[in-house]
C-alpha cells in the first residue's frame, strides 16, 4: 500500500513547490550539487551551458540547468547538518512523491548527490588547497539517530571506536556519534586519483565542536588531538566540516548516491587558514561538473 503523506507532513506551496526550497517536481535534475553559501550557487551556475529554473527562499536558492549535456541542479543548504535534514527531504519528495495524490511513486528515483564545500584540514598532508573526498563522515550532530535503519547505513564498528578513543562512552552529554558512508562507485567517479580520501567529522557547530577556543573554555581540551590521531580501516580523520555525515546518511536511507568534496582553507594543525580562497574553489567545482 502506497503511504499517503499529510499536508502537515509534507508542505506544499500554492504554486506546486516543495516549502522551503520552492521547488516544482519537473525542476529537479538527477545529478545535485549542493552547496553550503547561497553566492556559490552562481559560481557552480555561470559554467551552465544553459538555464531552465532558478528559485529563492530563505538561504536555499537553486538553480537548474545543463553543463555539457548533463542536466543538474545546484541547491544552497546553508550551514549545518539540520539545513541539510531539510533539503535532503524535500528534494527526495520532489523526486519519490506524487505531490498530486499524495502518495509515493511507484518506482524509485535515485539521485546522484554531491555536496561541494569547504574545510578545516587536520592532517599535515592536508595543506591549504586540498580537495578532500569524504570516504566516511563522523556526525557529532546525532541528527541520524532520528531516522529508523540507522545502523543498516553506518558503520557500526567505526563508531565504537572512535567512541572509545574518544574517551565518550557512557557520556550522556555528547549525542551518540554515527558514521555514514560515501557511495562508493560516486566516490570513486569524483575523487578518482587526485583527490586525498579520508574519514570527516561533521561538526554541530563552528568553534567548541571543532575545538576552537575563545572566551569560553572547551570541555575536553585535548579533543582535537584524539581526532587527529584516530585511525580505522586504514583511513585517518583529514577534516572538520558541518554537513557531511547528513549528506551520507540520509542519502543511504532514502536510497540516492553521494559524496561530499571539500577544499580546505584553514589547516589545523599548522594554524593557517586562507581566506581569499573563492576564486580557487572554482577549480574543485570544475572537476565535479565534469565527473558528475
Amino acid at each position: 500500500m502506497k503511504n499517503y503523506f499529510a499536508p502537515s507532513e509534507l508542505i506544499i506551496n500554492a504554486d506546486g513547490s516543495i516549502f522551503h526550497l520552492h521547488v516544482v517536481p519537473e525542476a529537479l535534475a538527477d545529478k545535485v550539487i549542493l552547496v553550503g553559501d547561497p553566492g556559490r550557487v552562481e559560481t557552480v551556475a555561470q559554467h551552465f551551458d544553459e538555464r531552465e529554473f532558478e528559485a529563492e527562499n530563505r538561504e536555499f536558492r537553486t538553480v537548474t540547468g545543463s553543463y555539457h549535456g548533463k542536466r543538474i541542479t545546484v541547491i544552497s543548504t546553508g550551514i549545518g547538518c539540520d539545513n541539510i535534514d531539510i533539503v535532503l527531504n524535500e528534494i527526495d519528495a520532489l523526486a519519490n512523491i506524487d505531490f498530486k495524490t499524495r502518495q509515493t511513486r511507484p518506482k524509485l528515483r535515485s539521485l546522484d548527490i554531491v555536496r561541494i564545500g569547504t574545510c578545516g584540514g587536520l592532517q599535515e598532508y592536508t595543506p591549504e588547497g586540498t580537495f578532500i573526498a569524504s570516504a566516511k563522515s563522523i556526525g557529532f550532530d546525532g541528527l541520524l539517530n532520528f531516522y529508523a535503519g540507522r545502523d543498516e547505513v553506518c558503520d557500526i564498528e567505526c563508531e565504537a571506536a572512535f567512541t572509545r578513543a574518544m574517551g565518550w562512552k557512557g557520556n550522556q552529554c555528547i549525542p551518540h556519534p554515527y558514521v555514514s558512508i560515501a557511495d562508493e562507485d560516486l566516490l570513486n567517479r569524483i575523487a578518482g586519483d587526485d583527490m586525498v580520501r579520508g574519514i570527516t567529522v561533521a561538526c554541530g557547530g563552528f568553534f567548541g565542536p571543532q575545538g576552537r577556543r575563545l572566551r569560553i573554555p572547551l570541555a575536553d581540551p585535548e579533543q582535537n588531538n584524539k581526532i587527529m590521531h584516530f585511525e580505522h580501516g586504514g583511513l585517518h580523520v583529514t577534516n572538520f566540516e558541518m554537513e557531511s555525515s547528513a549528506v551520507a546518511g540520509l542519502s543511504s536511507l532514502m536510497g540516492h548516491h553521494a559524496l561530499t568534496v571539500c577544499m580546505v582553507i584553514a589547516n589545523r594543525v599548522a594554524g593557517r587558514a586562507n581566506t581569499n580562497y573563492k576564486g580557487t574553489i572554482d577549480n574543485l567545482i570544475l572537476t565535479v561538473l565534469e565527473r558528475i
